[in-house]
């Protein structure tokens, strides 16, 4: 494998970018490379360090054995960690970065879901195991570029490549179904490449194979992408949504919050979700399962799929500020796009709305159960009515009452009750 050298395919950002090329990451590579073996920059960071991104990762490949880059890194006194040592990775922390650092690896044997690797000292070998030509690109510390599938010429065209036959690259790994779509989000310029097209949704069936948490990741970064639609349709059309979340086919109104969403910067990633379910409890939770939602996503969605309490452009400023009391406002704010996006509603009529959410404070409630205890009262349901009476009169005067007050209008309450008995 050799440098690049045709003009077509020169970097778009030449050298190391980020965290490739600080101190942390030239320690790292000093004590790699000090007695003449190759290291070199790998993967994501290089496609996006060509493009001018810092990369939030940097990954690093060698031809040295895991057990010989973790006694180099120590003896360097760099902490390295055997994150992943079954398959050759190790990740080396110093100066406050990470680095993961993984052997050189050919498949032996892949299902589709795992893979079993033998570690080689062959970069192309390494490199053709990947998945699209700008993933398998590699970088020196000095800057040069390996480039062996035309990485470069397909980051400059905006078009998503599979290495190889890309029937072949799903089978090994079905998630890449989903990368796919993932990565015509994010650089996709052109129409998608007709052959990974028709791989994808050929081999869409075999989706319902992975792990739910590796396929919230993928729908998740795919739906926090600008072009989150445009792509949503592709997979419709694929057959990769009715395989993965068939629930999740609201186009219409995610594309109606996606126009409403710059008034508010960016909503809750749960809220894209939501826009392609029907409401109600029933699909959210199947798809919170079908994810493995972590219990305060999954709160989250069931929340604005099926919400406590009905929030719409129309409210009254009282039932506004009550819902957001009850809600909180960030909650609020994502359940009133949903609805604007259901019926429709022009961006102007929301204006006042989500000014009042972007400043409102949760006021917590004064008393709590032993202040009923203490004025007298026995345990028992009675005192959850009172308290609740209580909340709702000073809720009815916008939540401005302090404690003492409510305290006195608890008291005047006990004893009215009191009277009656």
């Amino acid at each position: 494998m050799t440098g690049i050298a045709d003009p077509d395919t020169a970097p778009l950002h030449p050298g190391p970018v980020g965290l490739m090329a600080g101190t942390a990451a030239r320690r790292v590579m000093q004590s790699l490379m000090r007695t003449g073996q190759e290291a070199r920059f790998i993967g994501g960071c290089v496609r996006d360090g060509l493009l001018g991104i810092q990369a939030a990762d940097v990954d690093i490949a060698t031809p040295l054995p895991p057990d010989e880059v973790m006694r180099r890194l120590r003896q360097d006194g760099i902490r390295a960690l055997p994150t992943g040592i079954d398959h050759g990775t190790v990740t080396a922390l110093t100066e406050g970065a990470s680095f993961e650092i993984t052997t050189l690896r050919r498949d032996v044997e892949t299902d589709g879901r795992h893979a079993t690797v033998a570690f080689t000292d062959d970069w192309l070998e390494d490199a053709s195991r990947r998945d699209f030509t700008f993933n398998a690109m590699s970088l020196t510390p000095e800057g040069e570029l390996y480039d062996p599938f035309g990485g470069v010429r397909d980051l400059k065209a905006g078009r998503v490549r599979f290495i190889g036959q890309a029937r072949e690259r799903i089978a090994e790994d079905v998630l890449r179904i989903l990368r796919f779509f993932r990565f015509h989000a994010r650089f996709g310029q052109a129409r998608p490449d007709p052959d990974a097209l028709a791989a994808c949704a050929t081999m869409a069936p075999l989706l319902p194979s992975l792990s739910g948490e590796r396929v919230q990741t993928e729908v998740m970064k795919i739906l926090a992408q600008d072009k989150m639609v445009e792509v949503w349709r592709l997979m419709m059309d694929c057959g990769v949504v009715a395989q993965t979340l068939p629930q999740a086919t609201n186009l219409t109104r995610l594309a109606a919050l996606d126009r409403l969403e710059w008034l508010v910067g960016e909503a809750h990633p749960m809220a894209h979700l939501a826009a392609l379910l029907p409401t109600g409890l029933s699909a959210a939770a199947d798809t919170a399962e079908r994810l493995r939602l972590s219990n305060a996503n999954r709160d989250y969605l069931l929340g604005l799929c099926a919400p406590p309490v009905d929030v719409h452009p129309d409210l009254t400023v009282t039932s506004r500020r009550h819902a957001l009391q009850k809600l909180g406002p960030e909650t609020y704010r994502d359940l009133l796009l949903l609805a604007a996006a259901t019926r429709g509603t022009p961006a102007v009529e929301l204006l006042e709305a989500l000014a009042e959410a972007a400043v409102w404070i949760v006021v917590p409630f004064p008393l709590k159960g032993r202040d009923v205890l203490e004025q007298g009262m026995t345990p028992g349901p009675e005192v959850g009515v009172l308290l609740a009476g209580v909340e709702g009169w000073w809720a009815a005067r916008e939540y401005r009452p302090t404690r003492e007050e409510c305290l006195a209008e608890l008291t005047r309450r006990i004893a009215e009750r009191q009277a009656r008995e």
